[in-house]
């Protein structure tokens, strides 16, 4: 399994990533690290979308969430609340549901679901991020 977040210790990952416009920072930037491709046109020019942190394709006008076809693709949770699940998870993938739920006082049946969301798209994808 990819270690995402790998040799960073929890006091650094909690400053780093602890408001929401830090975590959509990360993930724009590995969403888009290779440029902008339309997912409905193919086209490469962007501008901003109506949303922080989103793009809006110049051609077709279809605009794209930093969060679509990444791992937090429709999650509920807040964006923070997520990340540091995925922090735990990646930090020891043994972690039950059950200590997540009670560490991050979450639903357990929530954490449940976005652990498994989490273990499957890592063993599938290798990345938080679609595969392109």
């Amino acid at each position: 399994m990819n270690k995402v977040f790998e040799g960073i210790k929890p006091e650094e990952f909690f400053s780093k990533y602890g408001d929401a416009d830090s975590c959509y920072r990360f993930l724009e930037e590995g969403k888009w690290s290779k440029g902008f491709v339309c997912n409905k046109c193919g086209n490469t020019n962007y501008c901003s979308g109506k949303k922080p942190f989103s793009r809006r394709c110049t051609r077709c006008k279809h605009e794209e969430s930093v969060t679509a076809h990444t791992l937090f693709h429709n999650c509920k949770l807040p964006i923070t609340d997520a990340f540091r699940i995925l922090f735990s998870i990646c930090c020891n993938p043994q972690i039950s549901a059950y200590k997540i739920s009670k560490d991050e006082c979450i639903r357990q049946m929530t954490c449940w679901k976005l652990r498994k969301k989490i273990m499957e798209w890592m063993q599938e994808k290798g990345s938080i991020f679609e595969n392109r």
